[in-house]
């Protein structure tokens, strides 16, 4: 896997934490993690987007840190586990394992090349 995907999931991974936030914070300490997760995450997001296709970007992206919350909500938060909720998760991944697998890196001419 290359660097430029290793930034989606980064920003994937930071996108639960904000979201997780918005959610539960309570105070200036868990504002400001979340405030810092969400600029780590479109930071991240972004820089991706300049190497990789957007859209596929994206798609991934939100996959990820769907499938990173929920789960997040049912081990952290006592949201209760349901097997249907999980396997369209897994549908849901496969989505998005599968969009990875078929894009292709585009090397974009401009000011840094």
């Amino acid at each position: 896997m290359n660097f430029h995907w290793m930034k989606v999931f980064f920003a994937a991974f930071f996108e639960v934490f904000w979201v997780i936030g918005l959610k539960h914070a309570d105070d200036i300490w868990t504002w400001s993690g979340t405030v810092v997760s969400i600029l780590i995450s479109f930071y991240a997001l972004i820089a991706a987007g300049n190497k990789l296709p957007v859209g596929t970007v994206y798609a991934v992206f939100v996959g990820l840190g769907t499938a990173g919350t929920v789960i997040s909500e049912i081990l952290f938060f006592g949201e209760p586990f349901d097997i249907i909720k999980i396997l369209l998760i897994m549908v849901l991944l496969v989505g998005v394992i599968g969009l990875k697998f078929v894009t292709k890196e585009h090397i974009e001419k401009g000011a840094d090349s």
